[in-house]
């Protein structure tokens, strides 16, 4: 691979072109990304192939897949990254300010019902900082960008993430009282036999933590199954069925009846995530510290009596 033969003052900003292409895997979601449009993400690529005399990506119908020189460069754009990360840190400029935005990566039942509502002392402590909040059943590539916070069921094997444990949690039964009106009661575990359902959806778990229906109600099927945990929820409600569902969304409820609370409790746990490279930063370690905070003040919610 040549050395770029252009001018060095903008090397940096092409090869964040390249890191956005790689970590996103289309130009339109790059693009996005950085703010730009579709056509200069293609420009500033193709600029950059002409440059160095490689090709950087394949491109597909489905999206770019870096080439072997493609890997290499994201290799090192990527440190570069890292270095100014470090460097902003270290001088104590941005680093120092809660200026600028923290994506926040969460799943969704934690995100929207807990943390959603404890966000407005931290957003009106700080007028300069924009929280996005991304409350969706998925894994978060730190190491990618995708968040600089992400909340998860269990630490990565590797890379360079940080974590914290922030809570446990309880799960238990529930349905609606319309639902066990109708039927008979349920008062053991052999009771639950031909009761419908409420579940996830097997092929799009992103952890093995929530593959928990079979340890519930061995040899029972969800009859209504659903990525979305809020989306479970509002079905219990509706009386569709029963549910395995966090106490912290679920008990207290009105609408929601606990069903055999002694014999159906499962324990499960939130991790705090961050990118070692960003982790000093005054304005993720703010909000880190703040989500610490909120939990720790609420931790009661999470494993109620039932």
């Amino acid at each position: 691979m040549r050395e770029p033969d252009g001018p060095k003052g903008d090397v940096w900003d092409d090869y964040r072109f390249v890191l956005a292409v790689h970590r996103a895997g289309t130009v339109s979601a790059a693009a996005r990304r950085l703010g730009v449009d579709h056509a200069t993400v293609i420009r500033r690529i193709d600029r950059l192939e002409r440059r160095l005399g490689e090709k950087l990506f394949h491109r597909r119908a489905s999206g770019y897949t870096a080439t072997q020189a493609g890997l290499a460069l994201v290799a090192t754009a990527d440190a570069i990254e890292s270095a100014i990360i470090h460097g902003e840190t270290a001088i104590g400029r941005a680093a120092a300010q809660l200026v600028g935005t923290v994506r926040i990566g969460a799943p969704d039942g934690f995100g929207s019902a807990f943390l959603a509502p404890r966000l407005t002392t931290l957003i009106e402590r700080h007028p300069d900082l924009d929280i996005e909040l991304v409350a969706t059943a998925r894994l978060f590539s730190l190491s990618k960008r995708e968040a600089d916070i992400a909340i998860g069921l269990s630490l990565p094997p590797e890379g360079r993430i940080v974590g914290r444990k922030l809570t446990d949690y309880t799960l238990k039964l529930y349905a609606a009282p319309a639902y066990l009106a109708r039927l008979p009661p349920i008062r053991e575990r052999s009771d639950l036999e031909g009761h419908r359902f409420i579940g996830y959806i097997d092929e799009l778990l992103y952890s093995p933590e929530l593959d928990y229906l079979h340890q519930v109600a061995p040899g029972a099927g969800a009859r209504l199954r659903s990525a979305n945990l809020n989306a479970q929820l509002q079905a219990t409600v509706a009386g569709l069925g029963l549910a395995v569902l966090p106490c912290f969304m679920a008990s207290g409820r009105r609408d929601l009846t606990c069903v055999l609370p002694d014999a159906v409790s499962l324990t499960r746990s939130f991790w705090l995530m961050m990118h070692a490279d960003s982790r000093d930063l005054a304005r993720i370690r703010a909000v880190a510290e703040h989500i610490y905070a909120v939990v720790e003040a609420e931790r009661e919610l999470f494993a109620p009596g039932g």
